[in-house]
């Protein structure tokens, strides 16, 4: 009986939480802080810029805060949603003609590409961090200037890609669950296939799944795109172990992979075409909602785990973090601090993270308090998913560089090209190295 009321919780205060009716968890901590108190302009009228949703508690309750912002300060807020793949081109065309959205929520390093084109956003995020008890470190990293304390983004949270695996059919191959180690993580692969179970992993240009799993790649091997100093470090023996991993994972896959976008590979899960990916909560969280019976034993069946070790002495891997910028361009830069503080307070984030089941997980401390997290144990893994020391041009510093190199996935293409067939390893570097040399100027 206690199961079947947790998930009916669970259910209901995702509910409310879109609706805006679920007030701010009692268990998130606050610290007594005075507001910036940031007024927005009189008449103010602000158009904000997002990836399209992946998760329906995500978009219904970000709409529900913003009306609620429009309510309260009288100011217009217009939200558009824009594919994933296509982010990246549109926040270019943004910064160079100075015209268009007044926020915008990018990915990552991408306010790093921008830095002279927008308005810091300090103030707010210092308030926020003492307020709510601080900033991950990954959320720092992305929100920060380099080595500096002048915020340029405002990090809203992070979408992690642990392993996302069918309980039952790992089982059949003889394993508990994900192993952390690389050998048996591949023998495990193999066996999924040879029982008609085939693993999958993106690498197509994918924002969010095809870095993720190029990234895993290099740091479970060691591997890094560049060194402390920013100088380009792909040629290496570690680059070509993982790349000879790839080759190896790749034959276990299913088909198609190469071309898969963000949305293939939770596709393929929920059709029952793939045994194990890499990905966020979505696949879990759109087979538990479903209203399809089947598709709820899929959620019932499934699980999350760190992808494996390997060389790394912590989970490799990052997280996609929704990163908010606002432009210079903007005619009302007072109104767009003041939404993006509202967004971030505890009464509109608490129920987003709460409809979402932690879709973009929390980049402040405080929230990894929010009862969503201990509302159902195959969250675990997404508590805390921007506490990490990894991140997008790792191990060098957070630049326009690391972010162009993300966008331009070279790192998913060095790849791309030997499992394809494309390239050899050797051939493959060499074009991966020049590309990032072109960006860091190496």
């Amino acid at each position: 009986m206690d199961a079947i009321t947790r998930r009916h919780a669970l259910v209901l205060g995702a509910g409310l939480a879109a609706s805006g009716a679920l007030p701010a968890s009692a268990a998130i901590p606050a610290a007594d802080v005075p507001s910036p108190n940031i007024k927005p302009e009189q008449g103010a009228a602000i158009r904000v810029l997002r990836p399209a949703k992946f998760v329906d508690g995500d978009e219904t309750t970000f709409n529900a805060n913003t009306k609620k912002f429009g309510d309260q300060t009288g100011a217009q807020v217009r939200v558009d949603y824009l594919a994933w793949d296509n982010m990246a081109a549109q926040i270019a065309v943004v910064a160079n003609t100075g015209a268009g959205p007044d926020i915008v929520y990018g990915f990552g390093p991408d306010p790093h590409l921008y830095i002279d084109k927008l308005v810091e956003l300090t103030e707010v995020a210092d308030y926020l961090g003492k307020k709510y008890g601080g900033w991950f470190q990954s959320a720092e990293l992305f929100g920060r200037k380099w080595k500096t304390n002048t915020w340029i983004g405002l990090p809203a949270g992070g979408s992690p890609g642990p392993c996302n695996y069918r309980t039952t059919w790992v089982k059949e191959a003889g394993y508990d669950g994900i192993p952390n180690d690389l050998d048996k993580f591949l023998d495990l692969c193999r066996k999924l296939k040879a029982n008609g179970h085939p693993c999958g992993f993106a690498l197509g240009h994918a924002p969010g799944d095809a870095r993720g799993y190029a990234n895993w790649l290099l740091w479970s091997h060691g591997a890094k795109l560049v060194d402390e100093d920013g100088k380009v470090a792909l040629d290496s023996k570690e680059t070509r172990a993982a790349i000879d991993y790839a080759k190896a994972l790749q034959e276990t896959m299913i088909p198609g992979t190469l071309a898969w976008n963000d949305a293939s590979n939770n596709q393929a899960f929920a059709a029952g075409s793939i045994s194990v990916t890499q990905n966020g909560v979505s696949i879990y969280y759109a087979n538990k909602t479903s209203k399809d019976p089947a598709q709820n034993a899929i959620a019932a069946d499934m699980n999350h785990a760190p992808m494996p070790f390997g060389a790394a002495k912590s989970v490799p891997a990052g997280a996609l973090t929704l990163n908010a910028m606002v432009f210079k361009h903007t005619k009302y830069p007072n109104a767009a601090k003041a939404y993006l503080q509202f967004m971030m307070e505890a009464d509109q984030y608490d129920p987003w993270l709460t409809a979402s089941l932690g879709y973009w997980s929390e980049p402040l401390k405080a929230y990894a308090n929010s009862a969503i997290w201990d509302s159902d144990p195959k969250l675990a893994y997404f508590r805390t998913a921007l506490d990490t020391p990894f991140w997008d041009g790792y191990s060098g510093p957070v630049t326009p560089a690391a972010g162009t190199v993300a966008n331009d996935f070279v790192l998913v293409d060095m790849f791309a090209r030997v499992v394809g067939g494309q390239s050899s390893p050797d051939d493959s570097i060499r074009q991966a190295v020049r590309a990032a040399q072109r960006y860091y100027r190496t």
